[in-house]
């Protein structure tokens, strides 16, 4: 799609439905990740789901992928492909969730610790997310794609880590990946100008050693140049006046992840 495509009101509830059914999705995932769980199950439950709750995989064979997640561990960026990996502890996965239900398109992405992580991979972790919801913070009419990018580059890099470029954010809509595009680095008030009806994934992927990284020869699977772990976090946003309305949720994944330390 070339151009911006400016949602109705009725439309971004719409997107805010598929959205919501992704991270319920994430929060299904959330209760079953575990170490010695093959990631492929992890697939075939969010294909189960999504699809009972009358929603279709928005990934799964889009543009030639065969799988409804995209799991990506360690220092694999995105794009990962399940298979019979049984997760280990210390292990770093980053499960990306796609829907399409009534034409429209909801995507979110939350990085999982299994297990005890290293201090330097929390750091990772709570870093990224922070660098998303700075992110968002910016994601309000009248500033600039830039300023979202240059909010997430700040912070990621002030605190020692890589932001990879090759891969950006992106507009949501009737079109899993539609204008406009949203870099993760980038200079305050550049770039193509926020205004409502807009609805954007952000979705910082931040490297823990250097930003560079590699495409493998499965033509999808993206990881680190350094083989340090990478974290990725992501959610649909709408834009409003002063403040972003965040369609998609960690809610039902933060209260699972609650539960299970307080069991």
């Amino acid at each position: 799609m070339s151009k911006i495509h400016y949602k109705s009101v009725e439309e971004i509830e719409l997107i805010r439905e598929s959205s919501l059914l992704v991270a319920k999705t994430l929060g299904e995932i959330a209760k079953v990740i575990r170490p010695g769980i093959k990631t492929i199950e992890l697939n075939k439950l969010a294909e189960t789901y999504i699809r009972d709750n009358g929603g279709v995989p928005a990934f799964l064979n889009y543009s030639g992928f065969p799988y409804s997640l995209c799991i990506s561990l360690n220092d694999q960026v995105v794009h990962g492909f399940p298979g019979k990996y049984e997760l280990a502890e210390g292990d770093l996965v980053s499960v990306d969730c796609g829907v399409l239900m009534n034409k429209y398109y909801g995507d979110s992405a939350y990085t999982f610790a299994i297990g005890e992580v290293s201090e330097q991979v929390e750091k990772l972790m709570r870093v990224t997310r922070e660098c998303l919801y700075l992110g968002i913070e910016k994601a309000v009419a009248g500033m600039r794609v830039g300023d979202i990018g240059s909010a997430v580059q700040e912070h990621a890099e002030k605190n020692g880590f890589g932001v990879v470029k090759e891969l950006v954010g992106h507009g949501v809509g009737t079109h899993l990946h539609e204008k406009p595009e949203v870099p993760n680095y980038g200079r305050r008030g550049s770039g193509i100008k926020l205004e409502e009806g807009m609805v954007i994934a952000i979705e910082p992927m931040i490297n823990a050693g250097r930003a560079g990284v590699k495409f493998w020869d499965d033509g999808w699977t993206v990881s680190t140049v350094d083989k340090k772990p990478s974290c990725h976090y992501e959610h649909t946003v709408a834009i409003r006046k002063g403040k972003a309305d965040i369609l998609s949720s960690f809610a039902f994944v933060d209260e699972v992840l609650k539960e299970k330390v307080n069991n």
